[in-house]
């Protein structure tokens, strides 16, 4: 009896293959059968092939054969840093015994496929059946691989002879699925570039799992089941760490601040960081230095680049080529934006469109990765994506036409920074043009807080607005910011920011020669400068914008400026001569019938009489200026005013008097939301608790006021910390400790 080769060789014809069975006859194998790895494959009827292996010289059908076991991840990254959060969301993904479907998107260059080859490395053990791969093509020049054909490679790698393939999708889609359901594999589907691409090649069984990888978020594949992992940039470790892998710890030792650079001007991507690192690795002697410079000019995409291999720009021009052309518009036009994250509402000013075709455009940005989705209908370009942008609109667009969407961008902040401060300081005059009433203009913020909300969500926008008007040279902009923002400055003392923006702000208004606005702004940052306790540099503000008012013999503005001269004259000491300053800038307003500024007056007034002694010509005062803030619908002044007659109260002994102003003022700071403001009441509340004996409630009303003025950097906050120090080293107090 002729043996069966254990090479693979088809048997002839003639051989004789037989064995004895279990019955003593002898049985000759199918003429068609073939070898792999020591299993005989052959067609039966009934079934696309059976099996049978080999003992000795004996050959025996098995029912279940063994199958082949593809192998066929590529190799392992080389080079892998972090990541670990990704990582352990795909483990958890694939612990549950359910098929897993997960698909990672992200950018072009951001290592989705290094992520899934690492995971896939580190679990093989838990899918023992196999691995196979393939790469879908979505940018292939030849265009993306069809189903069909994937299917047909892998079944052939599961074990079916290639010319049993079936011919059709259907047909081998339903064979796919019959070899797979009782195996434990994993299947890396790279590249894809649609939904309808990768459902027919998911196996079924609950062992298995398919991890996708694609620049597009593949949202459909939710239907399906799939979850969906966001593949970000690396943070600034993480990149770090895999530059210090390819160039080693030397070089990276020796310039470290240069390699910190490196790493930023990266932007987190592997490919650009990896361009960078093979850059390195092929010249020993380049500091890292040079690479920054190098990377630091306007060319920085084109010298993230390996000439014939590898170039971020490339990759992203890829990208840009499947967008319609009203997408690429809008991926080029939006990029001008001058902070590094918006809103939609912004984007439909920019681009001067209808807002549906903007926001069906933003979904397909945000659904091929040019486009990130910070939060709902907020929005923010990759640094290098923004870069690529920002080139093609150049290009494409002109210099003319970007420099149009810019301003175009800057007056719609300002606009809207205007619609918020009218909410704030309804009554307030303004010089700015911005501030002209306009017939049919609609409200755009009903409450106090929904301004101030608006102005904290777009406070960076609204300096990087600021830095490009003067990019633009457009001075006239530049003021007219200062003053739309005087009423966010007022609410949350942000002062780096406030004082910031008014040394451009003045300057621009010098610029324009518009001396009105020259002493709005100096009297603003006088206000700035003397809540930071730079009185000297206050006075020197306000008398500054004192001048320039009377020059422009306007008396507004003259007794704006009267009155912050007052506020510096009080709190250096020189009462009688802030008392004659705030006399005269009353007479000017009541002159003028300016209601607010009159009442407003009247609070400073008493708040210096009660310095003085004149209690009850304090109260006097406060209480027609609190009343005078209410009928005019100013809650905020009107909680101000009763504040002072609590503290006027609480200092002439009698806090439980106090009580009632300082609880109604509370209340009406609460509900407009105003953090600076509810800091000074409940900070009075804090004393009044004190001076009662109420130690426990004085701590917890002096740590709240402490947190709010934390948030907003105010001095305030470290009188605060300290009055809690001293409480905490008082003994503890009790319930008949509080005067009745």
């Amino acid at each position: 009896m002729a043996l069966l080769g254990t090479h693979g060789r088809r048997p002839e014809s003639g051989d004789d293959v037989g064995a004895e069975g279990r019955d003593g006859e002898e049985r000759r194998g199918p003429s068609n059968e073939f070898t792999v790895d020591n299993q005989i494959f052959g067609a039966a009827e009934g079934s696309v092939f059976q099996a049978g292996v080999i003992h000795g010289d004996v050959y025996l059908p098995s029912a279940k054969p063994r199958p082949p076991v593809p192998a066929q991840l590529p190799p392992p990254p080389r080079h892998f840093a972090s990541r670990s959060r990704e990582l352990a969301e795909l483990t958890e993904l694939v612990d549950d015994q359910r098929p897993s479907l997960v698909v990672l998107s992200g950018a072009g260059g951001v290592g989705k496929t290094t992520l899934a080859l690492r995971w896939l490395h580190d679990v093989r053990a838990r899918f023992p059946d196999g691995q196979l791969y393939v790469d879908l093509g979505a940018f292939a020049p030849t265009g993306p691989v069809e189903p069909a054909e994937v299917l047909a490679w892998f079944l052939v790698a599961l074990g079916v002879p290639a010319e049993q393939v079936p011919i059709g999708l259907a047909q081998r889609q339903a064979l796919f699925r019959s070899l797979t359901t009782e195996r434990s594999i994993v299947i890396l589907l790279d590249n894809a570039v649609s939904a309808a691409q990768v459902r027919p090649l998911l196996p079924n069984a609950s062992r298995s799992a398919a991890v996708v990888t694609s620049r597009w978020r593949l949202t459909g594949l939710a239907m399906d089941g799939a979850s969906i992992v966001e593949v970000d940039p690396m943070d600034p470790a993480a990149s770090m760490e895999m530059l210090r892998q390819v160039v080693g710890n030397r070089r990276l030792d020796a310039e470290h601040e240069a390699a910190q650079r490196l790493a930023s001007l990266c932007g987190g991507l592997p490919i650009a960081l990896s361009v960078v690192g093979a850059r390195l690795s092929a010249r020993p002697r380049r500091l890292l230095s040079t690479e920054v410079g190098d990377l630091s000019g306007r060319d920085r995409l084109a010298n993230l680049a390996i000439r014939d291999e590898s170039s971020v720009e490339g990759i992203f021009d890829v990208s840009y080529a499947r967008l319609s052309p009203a997408q690429a518009r809008i991926y080029r036009l939006c990029a001008l934006h001058p902070g590094a994250e918006f809103d939609l509402d912004v984007a439909v000013a920019v681009v001067a469109g209808p807002a549906d075709d903007v926001a069906g455009a933003f979904d397909a940005l945000v659904e091929a990765n040019l486009l990130m989705e910070t939060a709902d209908r907020r929005f923010r370009y990759h640094d290098l994506l923004r870069l690529h942008a920002r080139h093609l609109a150049e290009q494409i667009d002109g210099p003319a036409a970007c420099a149009e969407v810019v301003v175009r961008t800057v007056e719609w902040y300002l606009d809207m920074t205007a619609a918020a401060e009218m909410t704030l300081r309804p009554s307030r005059r303004r010089v700015g043009p911005r501030f002209r009433p306009v017939s049919g203009r609609p409200v755009l913020f009903a409450t106090v807080a929904d301004a101030l909300g608006w102005l904290e969500s777009e406070r960076d926008n609204l300096t990087a607005a600021v830095r490009a008007a003067a990019g633009q040279d457009r001075p006239d902009l530049v003021w007219q910011f200062c003053e739309a923002m005087w009423g966010f400055f007022l609410h949350t003392r942000h002062y780096t920011t406030w004082l910031a923006l008014h040394e451009q702000g003045v300057s621009a208004a010098v610029h324009v020669g518009d001396r009105l606005a020259e002493a709005q702004l100096r009297f603003q940052v006088a206000f700035a400068l003397r809540s930071l306790g730079q009185h000297a540099e206050a006075m020197e503000q306000s008398t500054l914008s004192l001048r320039l008012a009377e020059q422009e013999q306007d008396g507004y503005a003259t007794a704006v400026a009267l009155l912050e001269l007052a506020n510096s004259l009080q709190e250096t000491g020189s009462l009688t001569a802030a008392l004659a300053n705030l006399v005269r800038a009353e007479e000017i307003h009541e002159a003028a019938g300016n209601t607010r500024a009159v009442a407003l007056c009247r609070r400073r007034v008493g708040e210096v009489l009660a310095e003085l002694g004149r209690v009850r010509d304090a109260i006097e005062q406060l209480t027609s200026a609190a009343a005078v803030m209410a009928a005019v619908g100013d809650r905020t002044g009107q909680a101000r005013a009763l504040r002072s007659v609590g503290v006027v109260l609480l200092r002439a002994g009698r806090p439980v008097d106090a009580l009632a102003p300082l609880e109604e003022a509370l209340s009406l700071a609460e509900d407009v939301g105003t953090p600076y403001y509810l800091a000074e009441v409940v900070a009075v509340l804090g004393e009044v608790a004190e001076q009662r004996g109420d130690l426990a409630t004085a701590r917890e009303q002096y740590a709240r006021a402490a947190n709010l003025y934390a948030e907003m950097d105010e001095p305030k906050a470290k009188e605060l910390r300290s009055r809690l120090a001293r409480l905490a080293r008082a003994p503890s107090d009790g319930a008949d400790d509080v005067e009745d």
